[in-house]
């Protein structure tokens, strides 16, 4: 079954697309499209055979064409717009990411919060400002690629201000995205590092606060980040292969790491505490960590392959601690594996891993978790730039549902002119997104990187789907009545142009062929723009507010199409 037949638009009569009834039609067109596909179209293995042979980094050597730019874009970038697939088509993927690699940030998303006078004593014990950074940022921002990967790696190292104690808790978590975005184009130790020392980490995972060992009364250190340091962040349950299969024993996948394992290395996080004790600023959720020397556990710990010795200072412990963690044979697939995800297939070949793993073990000049290596890697390998993936089913993932919506905000020049960017939480799934960014209910994110939806294709397939795991027939309603509500009249203050959409809305081909370009990389096929334009030649367009009902409902039909839900 492939994506056309997974929408039955033509059930649907045409007269419903009159702009009071857009909400209602696509509504139901969003739930049938669902129980369609089973589930979804996207997100399964590629054929290791097509088109591989170039390994990471190739690129080919012809022009980009515009579908193609398109379609790179979709990949790398928070967001794009017609005039940045002209540019890149003009230009290279080798340079563009050069240039987004070089550009400095335009600003921190702590700087946002002070630059908009968030500091206010009357915000201490609030979370305003919390959603207006994240949006400016992801909206707004030119550094486009790193506000993509700064979001992957949320998804991977959770922090949610939903989950963080004490005061000033949007500071906490702009001074803890600050270190994700900062680190983005980095190393992968040196972000270890920083969110291991990080306030929004040491609160969210509990071990700011915690304490050695106590035998008088049974007390025992926080294990929650010990735990999940190597479970969700560096190693994963289950050795791996480079090429990121299980390595298995007896029939079993082997572990990496024991409940011996686990307590043993949370007594390396003891001790930890703010740098200072003055709250009446947000100054320092800003500041790493320190530890308190007494509270801190001074015996020996062992555990993998770490051994700390007794009466090491408490730097010394974390240095060790994470060195051993990073040079561990299990990081460069399981990165590597959930960049691609994130980026370009739920379900990527052992090849596609093992080549992008490789690179993260060597840059090619002896480094190891050089991160613009590895993210080049991962956008450039011949499994992502190979177009014959484009017809296959077999390749693709789910586009989380608020890069759906910050693609829509850039593709359409949204502004808010006051910096109040007021989407706000987008995480119900009852009116809104079903996600919402910095407000994950769990350490474990809104979806899983080895979720599969049950009772579907993909599971009997043996696949994964993660960004399933926040979508149901509601939530594709309630998606698409938000989407229909915002490209209509935007987010208060914040609206989109639809100048140049206006130009062309008298035909409705050319306009859907205009949407289909920017937001879809011309994936959308000729059978569905067919039966999309004979729903939109029923709005009439003799005046302003005609053609922009069709604007509004072309929008919505594109966006709620299967062909654009599924990015490949």
């Amino acid at each position: 079954m492939n994506e056309t037949e997974c929408f039955p638009m033509a059930s649907a009569p045409a007269a419903h697309l009159q702009p009071t009834a857009v909400p209602a039609l696509t509504s139901s067109l969003a739930a049938l499209a669902l129980v369609a596909c089973g589930g979804g179209g996207g997100g399964s293995v590629a054929d290791p055979g097509t088109n591989s042979s170039g390994g990471a980094g190739s690129t080919g050597p012809a022009p980009l064409s515009a579908a193609q730019a398109s379609r790179f874009l979709s990949q790398a970038a928070i967001g794009h717009s017609k005039a940045d697939i002209t540019a890149l088509a003009a230009s290279s993927i080798d340079t563009w990411l050069s240039n987004q690699f070089a550009m400095a940030r335009p600003q921190k998303f702590w700087d946002f919060l002070v630059a908009n006078g968030f500091n206010a004593a009357t915000n201490s014990n609030t979370t305003s400002g919390m959603d207006p950074m994240v949006w400016s940022q992801l909206m707004s921002s030119t550094d486009v690629l790193r506000q993509r990967v700064g979001l992957a790696l949320l998804d991977q190292w959770v922090v949610s201000v939903d989950g963080l104690s004490g005061n000033w808790r949007a500071f906490t978590m702009a001074a803890y995205l600050d270190v994700l975005w900062d680190n983005a184009f980095g190393n992968y130790r040196d972000l270890m590092e920083a969110v291991s020392t990080s306030v929004g980490m040491g609160l969210y995972l509990s071990f700011l606060g915690s304490v050695k060992a106590n035998p008088a009364t049974g007390s025992i250190p926080d294990e929650n980040y010990a735990r999940e340091l190597m479970q969700l962040f560096t190693i994963g349950l289950y050795q791996l292969n480079m090429d990121g299969s299980l390595v298995m024993s007896g029939g079993s996948p082997v572990p990496t790491y024991t409940q011996a394992d686990v307590s043993q290395h949370a007594r390396v996080w003891t001790g930890y505490t703010y740098a200072t004790a003055d709250s009446t600023t947000p100054d320092r959720l800003q500041m790493p960590m320190i530890v308190t020397a007494s509270k801190h556990e001074s015996g020996a710990s062992s555990f993998l392959d770490i051994s700390v010795p007794a009466d090491a200072d408490p730097a010394i412990a974390r240095k060790l601690t994470l060195d051993g963690l990073f040079n561990h044979a299990n990081v460069p697939p399981f990165v590597s594996r959930q960049l691609i995800q994130h980026l370009v297939t739920s379900n990527p070949s052992a090849a596609y891993i093992s080549r992008v793993a490789q690179v993260f073990a060597n840059n090619g000049s002896g480094v190891r978790g050089d991160m613009k290596a590895v993210i080049r890697a991962v956008l450039t390998d011949a499994e992502a730039r190979d177009d014959t993936q484009i017809s296959s089913l077999t390749f693709g993932k789910l586009r989380e549902p608020v890069v759906r919506l910050t693609q829509w905000a850039r593709a359409f020049g949204v502004t808010s002119p006051t910096n109040a960017w007021p989407f706000g939480n987008t995480a119900s799934s009852a009116n809104r997104l079903g996600e919402g960014v910095g407000h994950s209910p769990s350490v474990f994110n809104w979806f899983r990187p080895g979720y599969t939806p049950p009772g579907t294709a993909i599971a009997s397939s043996g696949l994964v789907a993660p960004e399933f795991q926040v979508t149901s027939e509601p939530s594709l309603i309630a998606y698409v009545n938000y989407m229909q509500s915002v490209i209509a009249n935007g987010a208060g203050e914040a609206k989109a142009d639809y100048t140049a959409l206006s130009a062309i809305a008298g035909d409705s081909l050319a306009l859907l062929n205009e949407l289909n370009l920017v937001l879809a990389a011309n994936q959308i096929s000729a059978a569905t723009l067919t039966q999309m334009k004979t729903a939109l030649d029923t709005i009439a367009t003799g005046s302003s507010a005609g053609l922009n009902n069709r604007i509004v409902a072309a929008l919505v039909l594109v966006m709620a199409s299967p062909e654009y839900l599924v990015l490949r």
